[in-house]
């Protein structure tokens, strides 16, 4: 029977009160050479998790995410490659303000991590050229995953086979949410929203 793993989590963020395009949270699931066919991705406006089974590694990762804020998922985009799962996903809320931390939760978690290839910090954010933002036009939209329509899912399962690859991207293992650039003591934990969670299911 294979191990379960929790893979490694990198996340960095930008906000945007004025535009819904540049508010939004970059997440990257470490899971290599998870097929498709093995994987299982749920995301809801409050959280998102992953199974799935690694050929290489011969494991089988298994994350659970509990959201700070909601996010859009219809307008959220992702990609599923070699290296892993790549997310884009839109905050809910607009405003200029980074969220504090990117977990509900304010304990410390060792695989979550702060994607610095991507961070910008918030007083940072109008210095970036508009080209920054260009390369999310690359990654599809939840209907364009070969079947994987967050705002559809919960119709019925479909299906993730024929997924496009993508050129590798995302973080170095460089530093952990100790680093990131944000107070998250004195937030306290907001009430959990009652969301029901839609599930995708990756035959």
């Amino acid at each position: 029977m294979a191990a379960t793993q929790t893979p490694e989590v990198l996340w960095a963020q930008r906000s945007s009160s004025t535009d819904p395009e540049k508010n939004i949270l970059y997440v990257h699931l470490a899971v290599p050479d998870v097929s498709p066919s093995s994987a299982k991705l749920s995301l809801t406006a409050t959280s998102i998790s992953f199974s799935g089974y690694s050929d290489t590694k011969k494991v089988d990762y298994k994350v659970d995410l509990e959201l700070y804020d909601d996010i859009d998922v219809d307008n959220s985009k992702s990609h599923h490659s070699p290296r892993g799962v790549d997310l884009v996903l839109r905050k809910k809320e607009a405003k200029d303000e980074y969220w504090p931390r990117f977990l509900k939760e304010t304990k410390k978690v060792h695989f979550l991590k702060t994607d610095f290839d991507k961070w910008v910090d918030e007083d940072e954010q109008d210095t970036l050229a508009d080209d920054d933002y260009g390369n999310l036009g690359d990654m599809g939209g939840m209907g364009d995953m070969g079947g994987i329509d967050f705002s559809k899912l919960g119709a019925g399962m479909g299906g993730m086979a024929g997924m496009d690859a993508m050129a590798d991207e995302g973080g170095d293992d460089e530093g952990s949410e100790d680093d990131m650039p944000a107070l998250e003591e004195d937030i306290k934990d907001g009430d959990a929203k009652d969301t029901k969670p839609k599930i995708e299911e990756v035959a």
